[in-house]
This record gives C-alpha cells, structure tokens and sequence, in this order.
C-alpha cells in the first residue's frame, strides 16, 4: 500500500498532462558520451497521461512552450536540482535506458530538460512524461513499464542538436522599454545558457549590460531609462561559447511574441 501511494505521489510531482504523441529525432543521436562520459545512476519514474507530453500546458518550469510539438515532441522530464540546476539546467539534453526491467528495450532514448522535479527520489530523479517513459520499452510494452511506476536508470549528458532551428527568443508578456523579460531557447550543443546580455540600438560595442536569470530559461533586464530597440542579445554557453543575434528583437516589437535569430551553435 506505501509502494502504491508513493508511486502516485511521485506521478504527481509535475502536474499536468497532454494526450499528444510524437516521434521525432530531434537531438544529436550519435553517442556522443561513448566511452568517453560515464553513465550515472537515477531513478525515473512518470507524470500526466500515458502518451502525454507531461505538463498540462504543454510547458512547465523553465517557460518553454509547446512541448509537445517539434523540436521536443514531448520526449521530456522534469529534472531535480542537480539536472535543473535552478534554471540553468533547462534545455539540456540526456540519454536515458533502462536495461534491468523485462518491458524495457535496453535502448537509450534522448530528452530534454523542461520542467522541474520537486520531490526527487535519489540524487538524481527524471520524471519523464508519459511519451518519454512508455519510449524506454519493448514494442507494446509501454504500458506494463508504466505501471511499474518508479524504476532504476543510467544517463548520460549528450549535446543538442535542433534540425533546422536557430537560437529563438520569446519576449514575455509584462515586457516594456523599461523591463524585458526573453525566453532563450533552442540552443545546440550545451543546451545551458549561463549568461544572456543586452545592447540597445545606438549603444557603443562594449555596452553589454547584463541581463538576469528571472525563473527558468527567461532572463530579465529592468532599466532606468526607456531602452531604444532593435535590441542585440549576447549568450554565453555553459562551456564559455558566446553567440550573437544581431537586432534579434526589432524596432516594432511587442509582448508574448516570439523572434528568431539567424545564429546557431556549431554541432
């Protein structure tokens, strides 16, 4: 009876859910890690519905959006602290299997960090949505993994790899000339942003000021004057690779809008 309930509590860690499914290879498929990365150990266990996308939004805790749809395709968990990594985890991309379960395939299935676990199990927890656990398993096997609910997995950290994506930004709603909030996503290789910066139009080439980490992947810059767009945003990746997107944000910007750059990390 403890199992059963602690296997429900774990289910609801993320709440939400999505009945939307999806293939998609989406991620750098090579083994990136091969030999050279050790796989850890983690428990997994799964939220919302069955062939869900996890959170009932369909985003979750680091902003992004539409996970259920390309480039994610619901193949996302929610990671605890150490995967999340108050927000700085968010976007990186993983390989999971699980050999040690008669449903399971033994295949090692790539996901990315999208929401945050809060109740984790062991050091390491990814509460994979519905699609991304039912993924680990045998064909038609999906379900009997899923009602195992909680079970042992090895991961290891492998680079993103977007197909066809450029670094996107989504100016948050609330956002003004005196206050802009951007969600960063779709960024090859690490997959961390640990740094985003700002140059207003007319400003000098070292007029750089920082931006700050606001919750998730949305960074925050607040100002004492009305800031003049088009707006220049400078990442800098968890490895120390800087990337610029010239005027990214243009003149006639507005809230809860999303922009492109045309700049991308190197695979």
């Amino acid at each position: 009876m403890y199992y059963l309930l602690l296997v429900l509590v774990v289910m609801q860690v993320c709440k939400g859910s999505s009945a939307v499914q999806g293939e998609g290879r989406w991620y750098n498929e090579s083994e990136a890690i091969g030999g050279a990365a050790a796989w850890g150990n983690a428990k997994a266990t799964w939220y919302g519905q069955p062939n869900g996308a996890g959170a009932a939004d369909n985003g979750g805790a680091c902003g992004f959006k539409k996970v259920n749809q390309y480039p994610f395709m619901g193949m996302t968990p929610c990671g605890n602290q150490p995967l999340y990594k108050g927000g700085k985890g968010c976007g990186s991309c993983y390989r999971v299997r699980r050999n040690r379960n008669p449903a399971c395939s033994g295949n090692a299935q790539t996901v990315a960090i999208t929401d945050m676990n809060y109740i984790p199990l062991s050091q390491y927890h990814f509460d994979l949505s519905g699609i991304a656990f039912g993924r680990l398993a045998k064909p038609g096997r999906a379900d009997d993994l899923r009602r195992a609910g909680i079970i042992d997995v090895q991961f290891a950290r492998v680079p993103c790899e977007f197909p066809g994506l450029k670094v996107g930004f989504h100016v948050e709603e609330g956002s003004s000339p005196v206050y802009l909030a951007v969600l960063v996503e779709y960024e090859n290789g690490d997959g961390d942003v640990a740094q985003v910066d700002l140059k207003e139009a007319g400003a000098g080439g070292g007029r750089w000021p920082p931006m700050r980490e606001s919750w998730g992947s949305v960074w925050r810059l607040d100002s004492n004057h009305r800031r003049r767009a088009p707006f220049s945003i400078r990442i800098r990746s968890d490895s120390g690779k800087m990337l610029v997107a010239p005027d990214v944000i243009p003149l006639n910007w507005t809230p809860n809008t999303f922009y492109r750059s045309f700049v991308q990390y190197s695979s």
